[in-house]
């Protein structure tokens, strides 16, 4: 119990670091409330478990160094960087209003084929995952299972609260005059989140 407790804690402290995924989060609640954002939720949760599987069943084809890894880490900085980019192209254009049905669903699916590259093409999420790994390497199936799915719900959960905190028409309507702002410190963000990683993929 004391070592779920060590890595419970661990794996929460890192979700409350703000990456790719809580700006996509974000961005996808201010367009579009939290309902749709709830698509790229779900999606970046899936993207965990399936690090979590890779990582807790031995598999090192995403070890720091290998060929794959890098080339992940470049195919992450360009999706980062084409984000960016969208978030700072379309700055100041959202619009508060209801979203029709049929757009809607469109718009969920698309979220959560977002949600699930910005989760799947972050090597951060790889290597945190590898780390934790190692950890629970000698204890049984069972308990590898239950860490599985205890991580993989609360990334959905967190992220849920983070969309719904943010998406919440009432609190944007507030905040109207400065939905821009956020939209282009969040694109920023992520241009410069791209620019650190090409940097490093240059220099190694």
């Amino acid at each position: 119990m004391q070592q779920f407790m060590i890595i419970a804690l661990a794996h929460f402290l890192a979700l409350l670091s703000p990456g790719p995924d809580f700006f996509l989060v974000a961005r996808n609640a201010i367009s579009s409330g939290w309902r749709i954002a709830s698509g790229a939720c779900l999606g970046i949760a899936l993207a965990n478990g399936a690090f979590i599987v890779i990582a807790f069943t031995g598999l090192s084809v995403l070890q720091q160094g290998s060929l794959l890894f890098s080339a992940l880490q470049l195919v992450g900085a360009s999706y980062l960087l084409y984000i960016g980019v969208l978030f700072l192209r379309h700055a100041g254009q959202t619009s508060l209003g209801t979203v029709a049905g049929s757009q809607r669903v469109h718009g969920w699916w698309r979220s959560l084929g977002m949600g699930f590259l910005s989760g799947i093409l972050n090597p951060k999420n790889a290597l945190f995952y590898a780390s934790l790994a190692s950890m629970v390497a000698s204890v049984s199936p069972g308990w590898k299972t239950a860490y599985a799915l205890w991580m993989f719900s609360i990334v959905l959960l967190w992220d849920l609260l983070v969309a719904v905190a943010i998406g919440n028409q009432r609190v944007l309507r507030r905040f109207a005059r400065s939905l821009a702002w956020l939209e282009r410190a969040s694109g920023v963000m992520l241009v410069m989140l791209a620019g650190a990683l090409l940097l490093h993929l240059a220099r190694g």
